[in-house]
């Protein structure tokens, strides 16, 4: 651990706290503490590195994505606009995952909440499942065939 992780917000720290405070001896070591306390923080929340095995493949994850979120879209404006009809029923459904890499694990968690008509997801470390809420679950193979083959695959191709 180096003494000063970030010197330049330790610095920019301490100078806030001396624009705000009288300026003092008293007050320019509480502040270089406070500074320096901040900065070895920001170091501890500092997460891993990503290690992009195929980062060619991002541009085609990214099209993937935007293409289910307009496609989502338009079929939430649908449901919303039609009004339910008895074939349309919202529910939680189980999907085991066997991403491992946290950072893919993350970026599943936000494409997953950025597709209009999933609402919610909780994901299960323990056991690698992942909890999810959707609007219109019709048929839940259906899902899991979209996360497992569309999203999962892609991304540990990309991460693992």
């Amino acid at each position: 651990m180096t003494v000063l992780p970030y010197p330049l917000l330790t610095a920019s720290l301490l100078l806030m706290w001396m624009t705000l405070n009288s300026f003092s001896i008293g007050h320019f070591i509480l502040g270089a503490i406070i500074a320096t306390v901040a900065s070895w923080a920001m170091a501890a929340l500092r997460p891993a590195k990503p290690h992009l095995r195929k980062w060619y493949l991002l541009p085609k994850l990214l099209g993937i994505v935007l293409y289910d979120i307009v496609r989502s879209n338009i079929a939430v404006v649908g449901i919303i606009l039609t009004g339910r009809t008895r074939t349309r029923r919202s529910g939680f459904m189980t999907i085991h995952i066997e991403l491992k890499d946290t950072t893919a694990l993350a970026l599943l968690a936000v494409i997953l909440t950025s597709t209009p008509g999933t609402a919610w997801l909780e994901y299960n470390s323990s056991d690698g499942t992942l909890l999810m809420h959707v609007l219109d679950l019709i048929e839940e193979q259906e899902w899991t065939d979209l996360v497992k083959n569309r999203y999962e695959r892609l991304l540990m191709e990309i991460f693992e």
